[in-house]
């Protein structure tokens, strides 16, 4: 029997349907080239034309089930496992399939009543319009946390990780596996996700951060945490600065923040202690598709520091991730085994 996994990731599953189209498909569904947007009633019919039409390739998304997918790839087996909410429907095969493959493990919720979620990948030349139908992954319910097979799981895991989106859905579930992790001296991180989560989410994310021990997010996700917070600043690193700063709950490790920003060098905080990696450098014309970049890095990041190594080596290892998967299609990684070493 294979022991349980010590990481665990909670989110928004969306099984990604990505092909390449013409620009009259993108025309048909008043879509624009480079751009993600929110399915209206329009695009409805969208997902199955698309699977009709051309040829697909499926990807279990969604942020955080990236990121989960990315630190398996770098993590010996069985060592992650994903939960959020699906359908009940020929889709969640396909996306439980999809995460198999990439060695997570998935403990879905299965809602009866809406569909899985799905996120339309439209590829017209080196751009991509994304088109995405929440459905199911909007309703999660903190009673399929509190199941003892799924809660023996938050128990026997040392790492969590939950990101912004998740706030949109169920922030007692979060809160939930970040008050067991402060108290039993594990090892919770986070990641801001986007702008309008700290613009339009500030309470519960302000509820969550004092559980939080690493903090995630890019520069304008920390432009936007802090005119919420009317910080009057736009300097990266002190923003970084003051959330490290925070109100902690478990005071027994300081709180760290690390904020990339794109080919400038990452921010990493730890107290009053700035530290700047600068990225991998990359030829413009092997950079295939930044899209999930960032979901790369922290699968990265956290595959080191759930085998304990150091913040450098964690910084390294995501730089790695990132430009692996910057020169593919999608959030996706290598069949391949990793070269990555410290």
């Amino acid at each position: 029997m294979t022991s349980s996994p010590v990481f665990l990731g909670i989110g928004n599953p969306l099984l990604d349907i990505s092909a390449r189209v013409d620009a009259a498909f993108l025309k048909k569904y008043n879509l624009k080239a480079n751009d993600a947007i929110l399915a209206a009633d329009e695009h409805k019919p969208l997902y199955k034309d698309l699977v009709d039409s051309y040829t697909v390739e499926y990807v279990a998304g969604g942020a955080t089930q990236n990121s989960m997918r990315g630190a398996q790839w770098l993590l010996p087996a069985n060592e992650t496992v994903y939960i959020g909410c699906v359908g009940k429907d020929a889709n969640v095969e396909i996306l439980r399939e999809a995460a198999a493959k990439d060695g997570l493990r998935t403990e879905y919720l299965e809602d009866a009543n809406t569909p899985t979620g799905l996120c339309a990948v439209l590829i017209t030349g080196t751009e991509r319009s994304m088109c995405t139908d929440l459905h199911a992954a909007n309703n999660y319910k903190i009673e399929h946390l509190q199941q003892p097979k799924v809660w023996q799981l938050v128990e026997d895991a040392k790492f969590y990780y939950s990101g912004g989106f998740f706030l949109t859905v169920s922030p007692p579930s979060a809160m939930l596996i970040a008050e067991h992790a402060a108290k039993n001296n594990k090892i919770f991180a986070f990641n801001l996700s986007a702008p309008f989560i700290s613009q339009f989410f500030t309470a519960p994310l302000d509820a969550l951060l004092p559980y939080v021990d690493i903090v995630f997010g890019n520069e304008s996700e920390a432009a936007a945490y802090a005119e919420a917070h009317k910080w009057e600043t736009t300097d990266v690193k002190e923003i970084a600065k003051k959330i490290a700063a925070l109100p902690k709950i478990n005071s027994a490790r300081p709180r760290t923040v690390i904020f990339t920003q794109g080919a400038d060098p990452t921010i990493l905080v730890q107290g009053d202690s700035v530290t700047e990696y600068p990225v991998i450098r990359i030829a413009s014309d092997k950079i295939v598709d930044t899209n999930g970049a960032g979901d790369a890095f922290v699968g990265g990041f956290m595959a080191q520091i759930v085998q304990g190594k150091d913040y450098k080596t964690a910084v390294a290892a995501g730089n790695y991730v990132a430009n692996i998967v910057i020169q593919r299609s999608g959030p996706t990684y290598p069949k391949e085994a990793h070269s990555f070493s410290a």
